[in-house]
């Protein structure tokens, strides 16, 4: 009876052990948690839609605080320097209301940025592409009034992306 209850226990804590064999504790990028400070620069918004910079510039000081995995530097002198260009600011029509097919009812938007990491002491470019972010906007009384609360969110999105992909990634 002992040899069985001692036999199930392994198998099920081997069971255990094996379910948990992908995650891993701390950064995913093989990095020391808070070794390598970070600084941004403010985005140059080519688009159309004003104060998504300054929007973005917030989002992404807060997530790369949240995130843990690089301290944020605000003085200058980060070893990593991160800047971008937001390229494309786009709507793009989800849906329509039930009875009048010409008037949409939910907007997709979508914000693109040009992203640039460059390790300051070896000038190596550490990340250069293209990373969206988008959010759902629904029409109310007026466009206008909606898409201004939805740009804060539509921020959000692209800067927890973009924060993402530098504390994911292989540099």
């Amino acid at each position: 009876m002992r040899r069985l209850l001692l036999a199930s226990t392994l198998c099920v804590a081997a069971f255990l052990a094996g379910g948990c064999a992908g995650y891993k504790l701390g950064p995913t990028n093989n990095e020391v948690a808070g070794s390598r400070s970070v600084e941004f620069k403010p985005f140059q918004n080519q688009t159309q839609e004003p104060r998504l910079a300054e929007a973005l510039a917030g989002s992404l000081r807060r997530h790369l605080q949240r995130d843990g995995t690089f301290v944020l530097d605000t003085r200058g002198g980060g070893d990593v320097l991160v800047t971008g260009t937001l390229t494309r600011y786009s709507r793009e029509a989800l849906s329509f209301q039930p009875r009048d097919i010409l008037t949409v009812r939910d907007f997709r938007l979508t914000l693109a940025a040009r992203v640039k990491a460059v390790d300051r002491q070896s000038g190596r470019t550490l990340l250069d592409r293209e990373i969206t972010g988008r959010t759902t906007m629904r029409i109310g009384a007026d466009q206008t009034s909606a898409e201004r609360q939805a740009l804060p969110l539509l921020a959000e999105d692209l800067g927890r992306n973009i924060v993402s992909v530098m504390s994911e990634g292989s540099w």
